[in-house]
């Protein structure tokens, strides 16, 4: 059974930083894509950042310049570094996981882990 596992979330001031991870076990195949979102309280969960198997990534507006993604080397872990926080990047933080395997797709979501970032 997949596991998907975030970690790294806590209090911080604006300003700081913080690394979520986000640990995949009891996959017997690669995934394709990796992604963070996040939800605050009364919004919609929004797309934080993605990258791909090939490392190709991408983030919106909001976070481009202050968040990184990457991968573990390993491939079954992702990390998102989180600079220059603001007050409004508070949320609960979660990994998405896809994997496209004989022409099906496979989904996997972590409970998330919350971040706040105090002003």
């Amino acid at each position: 059974q997949v596991q998907v596992v975030e970690s790294g979330g806590g209090l911080v001031q604006a300003g700081g930083s913080l690394r979520l991870a986000c640990a995949v076990s009891g996959n017997i195949f690669s995934f394709d894509v990796w992604t963070w979102y996040r939800q605050a309280p009364g919004n919609e969960r929004e797309l934080v950042a993605r990258i791909t198997s090939g490392d190709a990534t991408y983030y919106p507006d909001s976070v481009r310049g202050r968040f990184t993604i990457s991968n573990h080397t390993d491939k079954n872990s992702v990390y998102l570094q989180m600079n220059s926080l603001r007050p409004g990047d508070t949320a609960v933080y979660y990994c998405n996981v896809v994997a496209l395997a004989d022409g099906l797709r496979y989904e996997y979501w972590g409970q998330g882990t919350q971040v706040t970032v105090s002003s």
